[in-house]
């Protein structure tokens, strides 16, 4: 890790939990430095987990917001001029255009657990003008699980954080898995509980 990152990632954790919300808004601090680093923040005591989950979570879904604007108002061309400002190669653009273009929209949550493309698929998702809430809620929807599992490792790594990042890309699959599964069920529980409404309301 750089120096510059380090202070920067520093300087934010003065801030507490707003701080650690802030520096998750620039695309350009990887969040898998930052939340690892809170996490270890978790075991020191310094920050509630829970919290610290809640708040990297809105910041981890106003960053994919700014390229998501880069690729909806800026265009390829764009893109492929600063996207590198952001951390995101055109190996990234490419590789996350073709797994857009195979799986639709719903890469917005799904790729979120990819090595790879899991920055850089929220340019396609702009440039094809996915609808904002929608893309802003399936982000949402991922980066919770992502962002309690990254400060988890963090702080049970404790000065090791760092190894953090290799080992969620190991268990990045159960926890989509997982959290599929989670709103499978609510979706069905959902469908199920307006079916019977509709039911009562007919026999009364």
């Amino acid at each position: 890790m750089s120096d510059y990152i380090q202070m920067f990632i520093d300087f934010f954790h003065q801030f507490g939990y707003f701080g650690v919300l802030l520096a998750l808004c620039f695309e350009f601090i990887p969040a898998e430095i930052v939340l690892p680093l809170a996490g270890y923040g978790v075991s020191e005591g310094k920050f509630n987990i829970h919290l610290l989950a809640l708040a990297g979570t809105i910041g981890g879904t106003i960053g994919p917001i700014t390229l998501y604007a880069l690729g909806r108002y800026g265009g390829r061309p764009l893109v492929e001029k600063y996207g590198k400002y952001f951390l995101v190669s055109e190996k990234q653009i490419a590789a996350s255009d073709r797994f857009f273009e195979k799986y639709g929209p719903g890469v917005a949550f799904f790729a979120r657990f990819l090595p790879v493309v899991r920055t850089a698929i929220s340019i396609p998702c702009g440039m094809t003008k996915m609808s904002l809430m929608k893309f802003s809620v399936y982000t949402f929807i991922a980066m919770y699980p992502i962002t309690y599992f990254y400060l988890y490792l963090g702080m049970k790594l404790g000065e090791n954080w760092e190894q953090a990042g290799a080992m969620f890309d190991q268990y990045a699959f159960p926890i989509a898995g997982a959290a599929v599964l989670l709103i499978g069920c609510y979706v069905a529980y959902r469908q199920f509980a307006g079916n019977k409404q509709k039911a009562e309301k007919i026999r009364n």
